[in-house]
């Protein structure tokens, strides 16, 4: 078996999530924690509320422009490897607030890896969500993170 494969497996069932819930998605968020669902299925049981020990930024809600900086902050203290899933319509599109205040999608501040839909999505839409990411997990080449390609995707967005 390669490395990369083995790396990836145990990257893929060892995520450690950070939520970044300012909303109705993150009672959502909440439930899926919940017995009924049981997040710590799929290996994502240890929560961490700093940066430097998690490797999965979940950012659930609305998020305000004044909140974008903070953020992108919160992404740039994670360590490499890092992934983000935008859960709902606000973190993934600004969602029914389209005012001046409101940040159109996370995307324009930080990349984003998965986005769940939904006005809060379901459990069942997070956990997929979470599925989605360990399969890009497992499926990532250990190099991945060095190459020019993934350099550039983080210059277009202001961070080295």
């Amino acid at each position: 078996m390669q490395l990369s494969k083995v790396v990836g497996l145990a990257r893929k069932n060892s995520i450690w999530p950070l939520p970044f819930a300012t909303s109705c998605c993150g009672i959502e968020f909440m439930a899926t924690m919940g017995s009924t669902y049981d997040l710590a299925r799929f290996g994502s049981e240890r929560l961490a509320f700093t940066p430097r020990q998690c490797d999965l930024l979940m950012v659930m809600g609305t998020i305000s422009k004044k909140m974008a900086p903070v953020l992108r902050q919160v992404y740039i203290q994670m360590a490499e490897p890092r992934w983000v899933v935008a859960v709902g319509a606000c973190a993934s599109s600004g969602g029914i607030f389209d005012t001046y205040s409101v940040l159109q999608g996370i995307d324009q501040v930080i990349p984003v890896d998965v986005y769940v839909p939904g006005c809060p999505p379901r459990p069942e839409a997070i956990i997929d969500g979470i599925l989605r990411v360990q399969e890009l997990v497992e499926k990532e080449s250990i190099r991945r993170r060095d190459s020019p390609e993934y350099q550039e995707l983080l210059k277009s967005y202001g961070i080295s």
